[in-house]
């Protein structure tokens, strides 16, 4: 019983120094962050730009199509140059990835509320 105490602490302690290893390699990264941060920043000023809140709403909604559509294929290019070894950042592979995922999922969710919502429509009674 102890010997599998001290075998798993040993084990826990070699995955907190991967982690920390791989955290400071990641995000910690000054560059990194501050460029990631400051893209992040200047797409939040060009969507509430008062320019911006003039447009229509097909056109918000072919806008977010696109940008859904970049952000997964930034996600397949930066895998591949990790998978290739011309990316080394491993977490920033991942932060991309997820991006891509979490639009998808929020462009599928809206799909299926913009069908609920027109079903619910046609079944009313005139």
């Amino acid at each position: 019983m102890i010997d599998k105490v001290s075998m798993m602490q040993g084990q826990i302690s070699a995955l907190n120094r991967q982690g920390a290893d791989i955290n400071a390699a990641g995000l910690s990264n000054p560059t990194g962050a501050t460029a990631l941060r400051q893209r992040l920043l200047e797409r939040a000023d060009a969507s509430f730009s008062p320019a911006r809140q003039d447009v229509e709403f097909p056109q918000r909604m072919t806008d977010a199509l696109r940008s859904v559509a970049e952000a997964q294929n930034d996600s397949a290019r930066i895998t591949r140059d990790f998978e290739l070894g011309r990316e080394t950042d491993l977490a920033k592979v991942m932060v991309t990835q997820q991006v891509s995922s979490l639009g998808f999922q929020m462009t599928l969710n809206v799909r299926n509320k913009v069908l609920s919502a027109y079903k619910d429509i046609m079944n009313m009674p005139v």
